[in-house]
């Protein structure tokens, strides 16, 4: 969350780098137990080495803000867990509606978006609405793919050793980033309630969608980083 929503840094060092993830860091409020949901899929406790009664999650949703001028009133919405439908790290970033309707359409279209996966393959994608064919005013959705092949490249932790051999700490979280990450998620992560169970093969609790404000829905990546 914070390269995606951190401000450009001032230099290609690292340290600018880490001032930036740590400004951002610290405009971010700590969560309150509304704006968690966490989740353990059924047949956890029967995994070997688990605890019978264990309250461990394998789930969590989260909504978070970012008290700066630029995301001021804007959720974040993260969702993760195991067991799910497909296993991949995508972003989806909605951008705001235009003030005036530019299609003659009968309900509200979806917003316009881009849609950046980054593993396991590695897209980026452009959502929009183009004018159907004919003489009506109509919309429809597209979506422009850009497809990046990961052949021949470095695996994570090679290129984290790498970079360690090289003093390049570009990639890595200082100590103060760290301290500020876990006042934001510390006021949940005792006495809140215990995990709700969900099915493996599902997208987790139905509880989680109480955390969307309203018309918001769950983006649900698909297998296939194309689709």
């Amino acid at each position: 969350m914070a390269l995606l929503a951190m401000d450009a840094p001032a230099g290609r060092d690292p340290d600018a780098m880490s001032a930036e993830k740590l400004r951002l860091l610290r405009a971010m409020r700590t969560l309150r137990p509304e704006q968690v949901v966490r989740g353990q899929f059924r047949g956890y406790r029967a995994e070997a080495g688990v605890a019978p009664s264990s309250q461990i999650e394998t789930f969590a949703a989260l909504c978070l803000h970012i008290d700066t001028w630029r995301w001021a009133g804007m959720p974040f919405y993260i969702r993760t867990g195991k067991r799910l439908p497909v296993t991949a790290t995508e972003v989806m970033v909605k951008r705001k509606p235009p003030p005036l309707a530019i299609f003659d359409e009968a309900q509200p279209a979806p917003s316009n978006y881009f849609r950046f996966r980054l593993g396991p393959e590695v897209v980026i994608a452009a959502g929009t609405r183009v004018k159907r064919p004919g003489e009506e005013m109509r919309g429809q959705a597209a979506e422009l793919v850009a497809h990046h092949s990961l052949a021949g490249g470095d695996l994570a932790y090679e290129r984290l050793l790498g970079d360690a051999i090289r003093g390049d700490a570009s990639l890595f979280t200082r100590a103060d980033a760290v301290e500020a990450a876990w006042r934001v998620v510390e006021p949940i992560l005792a006495g809140g309630a215990p995990p709700v169970e969900y099915e493996p093969g599902t997208w987790g609790p139905a509880a989680s969608a109480g955390i969307l404000a309203d018309e918001e829905r769950w983006h649900d990546p698909q297998a296939s980083p194309l689709a």
